[in-house]
């Protein structure tokens, strides 16, 4: 059975909220036929910590709107690797170093992706600096 409605909505806002603050590589993934906790799991990069806290506080802001509280949060001191757990989502704001070293997209990559609002990722693409 595929993400909830709410779920796939909490994921909109938590992946707007992160392009926001300039995240990279959001991806949002189906794992409600895997897991029973949750239903999606968002994954986004941060390029130094100061910015991963930075999409932190942002996404725990826009799933507070949204009525979500976070159940658990991990790895916040650190900042390398947060996992912020609303139940129906959990949003894992990587380091861009510790997302490729542990490449969350591989080991569930037979979990559907979760189509995001084109927004989200204009906003992400306009937030990548240029190569020269």
């Amino acid at each position: 059975m595929p993400a909830e409605e709410h779920a796939r909505q909490l994921t909109i806002a938590a992946a707007r909220a992160a392009a926001d603050r300039k995240a990279q590589e959001i991806i949002a993934l189906d794992v409600s036929e895997r897991l029973v906790l949750t239903d999606v799991f968002l994954v986004v990069s941060g390029s130094n910590e100061r910015q991963v806290r930075a999409i932190v506080d942002a996404v725990d802001e826009a799933m507070h709107k949204a009525g979500a509280k976070a159940l658990r949060k991990e790895g916040v001191t650190e900042s390398r690797w947060v996992l912020l757990d609303y139940e129906d989502i959990v949003v894992h704001v990587q380091h861009e170093e510790d997302r490729e070293f542990y490449a969350l997209e591989r080991l569930w990559r037979d979990c559907p992706v979760i189509e995001l609002p084109e927004d989200v990722y204009l906003t992400a693409e306009a937030a990548e600096p240029e190569e020269a």
